[in-house]
């Protein structure tokens, strides 16, 4: 029987190794969760988005209808010519095609928010939140302090330590183990009687110390030391490009914010008062169809941008909880309902 006995600290150097490998697996499962999370919480906004787009296009379906019915009592009265009649139809036609194209984003934003929790269709009608509440913007503290815990970070750390550890188990490698044996040897009994039985087996301690002449571990030494160079590398340009993905995130999560103030503000308000002033006139026959027809696509226009901007702000918002990472849910934009 022999027993190797390791020396130069190679055991305690496998232990970190392996300890920082589980603890890798351990924080890619947070982040794959904190990525599931952020993909949950955007695929359900653009859900409520687009309940919100066919909501308007349908709104704007009635709105055409009622413009070309009274485009067509203005013709039947004799006030304006049958080319107006046709263009209203023609507004209105295009409008039912905006009413198609919106009924198919949601429903393919309905399939890609149920395949997150495995159902290849969607079991559920509708998404219940507030659309119109716009996600906060974090502090460059807070962002600051989120950044040093980001799950690629700890990542790319992690693997600069395990390969720390692997280059000193090579380090740790060119120093010999010994081996202690012990065992038994039978030899040849003697001629005498009387001692022959003690001399039959013979108890054998053996101590042997490998010569690393030929074989110094150079190469596997140079290969962990680059490797671990090589982590380091990229721990220092995950950094920077996690830097450069979080102000591009919040810059656009800024940026969607003023938008959608804005247009809550000064320009929502503006055209929805243009809109029924120019339908009050047309119908009292103050207005051309032409007028009115322009005021009723500004309305739509400013609205679906309004909604564009409210999407654009929460895939930010869901960018940069994907980013740096969050396991809670005191960073959730609503309250959201799946019926």
């Amino acid at each position: 029987m022999s027993q190797p006995i390791e020396l130069g600290g190679k055991r305690a150097a496998r232990v970190t190794a392996a300890e920082r490998a589980r603890d890798q697996a351990a924080s890619a499962l947070v982040a794959r969760r904190s990525e599931l999370r952020a993909s949950t919480v955007t695929l359900f906004f653009e859900v409520l988005t687009a309940q919100e787009r066919l909501r308007l296009a349908q709104d704007s379906v009635g709105l055409a209808q009622t413009a070309t019915k009274a485009a067509a009592n203005r013709v039947a009265a004799g006030k304006v010519s049958p080319l107006e009649e046709t263009r209203a139809r023609v507004a209105e036609a295009g409008v039912r095609v905006e009413l198609l194209q919106a009924e198919g984003t949601l429903r393919s934003a309905r399939q890609q928010l149920a395949a997150l929790w495995g159902n290849p269709a969607p079991r559920f009608t509708q998404v219940d939140g507030a659309v119109d509440q716009l996600p906060t913007l974090a502090s460059a503290q807070d962002v600051e302090g989120r950044l040093f815990a980001a799950p690629v970070l700890r990542q790319a750390r992690l693997e600069v330590e395990r390969r720390e550890a692997l280059s000193s188990l090579e380090k740790a490698k060119r120093i010999p183990d010994i081996t202690v044996s012990l065992g038994a040897k039978r030899v040849p009994a003697s001629t005498d009687t009387e001692s022959a039985s003690s001399r039959r087996n013979q108890v054998v301690v053996g101590l042997s110390v490998p010569l690393p002449i030929f074989d110094t571990n150079r190469g596997n030494l140079a290969e962990a030391l680059s490797r671990e160079e090589k982590a380091r590398d990229d721990l220092a340009a995950a950094e920077l490009q996690l830097g450069v993905d979080v102000a591009q995130a919040t810059e656009r999560l800024r940026s969607a914010r003023a938008t959608v103030e804005t247009l809550q503000r000064d320009a929502l308000p503006g055209a929805e008062t243009a809109y029924k002033a120019a339908t009050k006139g047309f119908e009292l026959g103050k207005f051309s169809f032409l007028e009115a027809l322009d005021a009723q696509r500004t309305l739509f226009q400013v609205r679906n941008q309004y909604l564009v901007a409210l999407a654009d702000a929460h895939r930010a918002a869901g960018e940069l909880d994907r980013l740096l990472g969050t396991e809670g849910d005191d960073n959730l934009h609503a309250t959201p309902v799946v019926r």
